[in-house]
């Protein structure tokens, strides 16, 4: 096993299955760039229901990233040509929702405390006028 870290764009929508005990299951499709440019895929799969619930919130063409076990692979296309592709099992999934939520949360107390610190030698609103040399 191999811990990756990947991030793409979601190719289709997210799914959720159930397996044969009854236990509800995600899976998805990643496209992610490969550096040759050209594209890379990547099947996930979750088990844990945090990355199960992100990845269903998402659609098609939604930005992610994932952090998991990765299993390299290969496919042939049409033309006979072997393809790489990897497959994930998610621990992890980060998307914009979540960054922005996280910012938030970060930022919030932050302009609190910036509100009630006392601002030393900031008495006096600045004028616009700058000294020479700036």
């Amino acid at each position: 096993m191999i811990d990756g870290l990947i991030s793409g764009k979601l190719f289709g929508k997210p799914a959720q299955r159930t397996s044969k005990a009854g236990k509800p299951f995600a899976i998805a499709k990643v496209r992610a760039a490969g550096g040759d440019g050209e594209s890379l895929f990547v099947n996930v799969i979750a088990f844990d229901p945090a990355p199960c619930a992100a990845l269903l919130a998402l659609d098609d063409g939604d930005s992610v990233a994932l952090a998991g076990t990765l299993t390299p692979k290969a496919w042939t296309d049409r033309e006979g040509q072997p393809r790489p592709v990897l497959d994930m099992v998610a621990a992890q999934v980060l998307t914009a929702y979540h960054v922005k939520r996280k910012r938030t949360a970060v930022e919030a107390p932050s302009q609190a405390q910036r509100q009630q610190a006392p601002r030393a030698g900031f008495d006096h609103p600045f004028d616009g006028d700058l000294p020479e040399g700036f």
